[in-house]
């Protein structure tokens, strides 16, 4: 259907068309086609991680719910100290080795003992629960990771990153991570695009065209569902490549390379003979204990919630760290000596360099713990969002198969109308992106591949048919 501004308007055959017009207009088949192949052929990948990005976003809740038992204990009027509340966890698990305690932070919470232990996954500790009141164990549990998942949430996180597949797996979700952003920012242009054609105002762009029915009432609710999400999609894929496996390599050394690296905190504290428990000797050597770790670090400000980290390396520091990611966050740490009590090393979060500060709340809004319910909401919302664009492109897909009689929309060999000016430092973008992101860039060759088979083989039968 032509709009009332096309019909009208007058154009001289003697001028010849705006040079970013008639640039725009040799490139947009070839972005269409790469939105295509990458809605078609990663869109799978992108509807699993969404889908179980959509469980993940409850998955807190969840283990709320599961663990309620271990998690919570009634509300006493005293607490324990907790070195007899780390007591009570090496009694209940002897064979085990403290490394980590994370005191009860508010009434009614437990204390949670980590333990470890022989025969565990890696990055798996067994953590006790510990009624801060009376020094009950309410239970013991497998916890993953530096999140403290417990095993209702690390099935689900381990679903939502490799698929229970181990490290193979992972290539999925970076595949995912990979391509998201392009498929939104091409998204973008072709969407854009349409309002000039189309002569539609930017509130147009932004909700349905209700007036329209069939492909167009689809393609109408496909862009503005995508506009919407585009910053979160964005958002999305960014944090999601900084896990990935190889891209997350790449990112790692060029955070490193321009000193953007999260600083860490020494633990060293002299040669002592190691920890002990509470005030009792070992080789020598007296450990201040824990409660007293715990006044000196907040001597320095540090409050709950907080980590107590048990030093690898014998005659190392404690490490005491606020662990509330939540807005503002609160993130400081400072080193103890076991033997003296006495703060020999501090970290600020404020010291932290920018990139350092963003990577965190990042990977942390990308969790859904920097905004905490507000954000888990908006990680469902965009996982939805993500399904839904999803659905609506294959129903698009769908309706304009050729099988139907339709044209292609997708016309192969459109790079070839790109003047050469344009189209070289895209190719050069393509091969650097390609490098930086290799799943990107091995798919990407692969689609082009497919392309050129699919170009042959229709050229073949074309020729065939002549004769």
């Amino acid at each position: 259907m032509t709009s009332t501004t096309d019909a009208h308007r007058v154009v001289d055959p003697a001028q010849p068309p705006h040079p970013r017009r008639a640039a725009w207009s040799a490139l947009r088949p070839l972005v269409l086609r790469l939105h295509f192949y990458a809605g078609i052929l990663i869109a799978p990948f992108l509807l699993v991680a969404a889908a179980t990005g959509l469980l993940y976003a409850a998955s807190f809740q969840i283990e709320q719910v599961v663990y309620r038992h271990e998690l919570t204990a009634p509300v006493g009027q005293t607490s324990l100290p907790l070195n007899e509340q780390v007591a009570a966890a090496r009694q209940a698990q002897p064979q085990g080795t403290v490394s980590v305690v994370r005191p009860a932070a508010e009434p009614g919470d437990t204390t949670q003992v980590l333990l470890d232990q022989p025969g565990l996954a890696e990055s798996t500790k067994m953590a006790v629960f510990v009624d801060p009141s009376t020094g009950q164990v309410r239970g013991v549990l497998e916890s993953y990771g530096s999140s403290g998942a417990l095993p209702v949430r690390a099935w689900i996180s381990d679903l939502h990153r490799r698929l229970h597949l181990g490290e193979p797996g992972r290539i999925y979700s970076e595949l995912a991570a990979s391509w998201l952003w392009v498929v939104a920012l091409g998204g973008l242009l072709l969407w854009l695009t349409r309002r000039r054609r189309n002569g539609r105002r930017l509130r147009g762009l932004l909700t349905p065209d209700r007036s329209a029915t069939g492909l167009r009432r689809t393609l109408s609710w496909h862009g503005s569902v995508g506009l919407w999400a585009l910053l979160g999609l964005l958002f999305l894929s960014a944090t999601g490549l900084t896990w990935s496996k190889y891209a997350g390599a790449n990112v790692d050394e060029l955070r490193t390379a321009l000193g953007w690296a999260t600083p860490s905190i020494s633990s060293s504290a002299g040669d002592h003979a190691g920890h002990s428990p509470a005030g009792q000797q070992t080789g020598g050597t007296s450990d201040v204990g824990i409660d007293q770790v715990v006044q000196a670090a907040a001597g320095k400000g540090l409050s709950g919630p907080l980590e107590i980290v048990w030093s690898a390396e014998p005659g190392g520091a404690y490490v005491v760290k606020e662990i509330d990611k939540t807005a503002p966050t609160r993130l400081d740490q400072v080193a103890v000596d076991p033997a003296t009590g006495q703060v020999v090393d501090e970290l600020r979060f404020a010291d932290y360099p920018l990139a350092a500060k963003l990577t965190r709340w990042g990977i942390d809004a990308h969790m859904g713990l920097l905004f905490g319910l507000a954000n888990q909401i908006v990680l469902a919302a965009l996982a939805v969002g993500i399904i839904t664009l999803i659905v609506l492109g294959y129903r698009m897909w769908w309706r304009r198969r050729p099988t139907r009689g339709f044209g292609t929309p997708y016309p192969r060999g459109g790079w070839r109308a790109v003047h050469w000016g344009i189209l070289a430092p895209l190719a050069l973008l393509a091969l650097a992106v390609g490098y930086f992101i290799p799943l990107m860039g091995i798919s990407l060759a692969a689609f082009l591949v497919i392309d050129a088979l699919l170009g042959l083989r229709s050229r073949m039968a074309s020729q065939k048919s002549a004769e």
